[in-house]
């Protein structure tokens, strides 16, 4: 069992407390929550043990760069007794290894289960390109759904490392092929080739995390969708997504219009989404809606 257990949409803001199996992991953001984060975090080990639960640890992972601002230090380290920080789960039914001391975060993107699953209907008989890999969650979902052969990309060595491992505890280490590259330097190459895939993914990282950087981002997710859509074999499909609040829908919406007319292709929404139901939206919080995320059946402009 995993789960987002506490987020700041859930009218706590500036906590985050993800669960992984038996292990609580925990993000301090907040002067004022980090003075109550002791008592938030033994009220979710007592909710849990009411329902029969047992959390064996927690680890904290306050180390996020805003914590800056309001004057306090980057911290992580365990919260009681130390444990093993390799906590293994299944999502969707894939296994995964996840490294909370040192994993990107809280050590797994919790908030994507459900897109997971969105794309592996498309996966069976196909060639699937899954770009950002990190841990390789997509590539491992699409490999399981049954794809012919998943090329899995990412910049991040450690990240490759880990997904090699998560692909190996489910047995499909020889379906998919893990890369360590820049996405935006490997994808024109395998435009020259000539490569085109069935399925392609595009789960980047936030191009932006201030106002201020808002037009270098809606040019860098224009580019990779562009270059996104010219690997998709006529009638294949493109997903694709934003995980920055600073990314309105409207915007996001209207930079993946312009990469499709760029890319000479026609698009055909297949399915929108945001995040898990355990990352909830607060309508009156605005920064609480940040995941998008399109499924796209692509066609060559006629």
């Amino acid at each position: 069992m995993l789960q987002a257990y506490f987020r700041g949409s859930g009218f706590l803001p500036g906590i985050v407390i993800d669960k992984f199996s038996d292990v609580l992991v925990v993000e301090s953001l907040a002067l004022g929550i980090d003075r109550m984060k002791d008592q938030i975090v033994e009220a979710a080990k007592q909710v849990l043990a009411a329902d029969g639960i047992r959390i064996r640890g927690v680890y904290e992972r306050s180390d996020a760069k805003v914590r800056e601002q309001e004057g306090m230090t980057r911290q992580k380290g365990f919260l009681g007794e130390a444990f093993d920080t390799n906590v293994s789960i299944e999502e969707n039914g894939v296994k995964y290894m996840v490294d909370v001391q040192n994993g990107q975060k809280t050590g797994f993107f919790l908030d994507q289960k459900y897109n997971r699953q969105a794309v592996r209907r498309f996966c069976k008989g196909a060639a699937v390109l899954d770009c950002f890999t990190h841990t390789g969650s997509f590539a491992l979902n699409a490999a399981q759904a049954g794809a012919d052969s998943v090329l899995a990309v990412d910049a991040s060595k450690t990240g490759i490392e880990q997904a090699q491992l998560n692909a190996k505890l489910n047995g499909l280490e020889e379906r998919v092929a893990f890369v360590c590259e820049d996405v935006f330097e490997l994808l024109p190459e395998l435009e020259r080739q000539g490569r085109q895939f069935d399925v392609v993914i595009l789960d980047p990282p936030a191009f932006t995390k201030s106002r201020n950087s808002v037009k270098n981002a809606v040019k860098g997710y224009r580019e990779i969708n562009v270059r996104g859509m010219k690997l998709v074999k006529d009638g294949g499909f493109l997903a694709t997504c934003s995980c920055s609040h600073f990314m309105p829908p409207e915007l996001f919406a209207q930079t993946i219009g312009q990469a499709a007319r760029n890319a000479h292709k026609r698009l055909r929404q297949v399915e929108f989404r945001t995040q898990a139901p355990d990352h909830p939206i607060l309508w009156a919080a605005q920064e609480s809606y940040y995941l998008k995320f399109y499924i796209f059946q692509v066609c060559e402009e006629r």
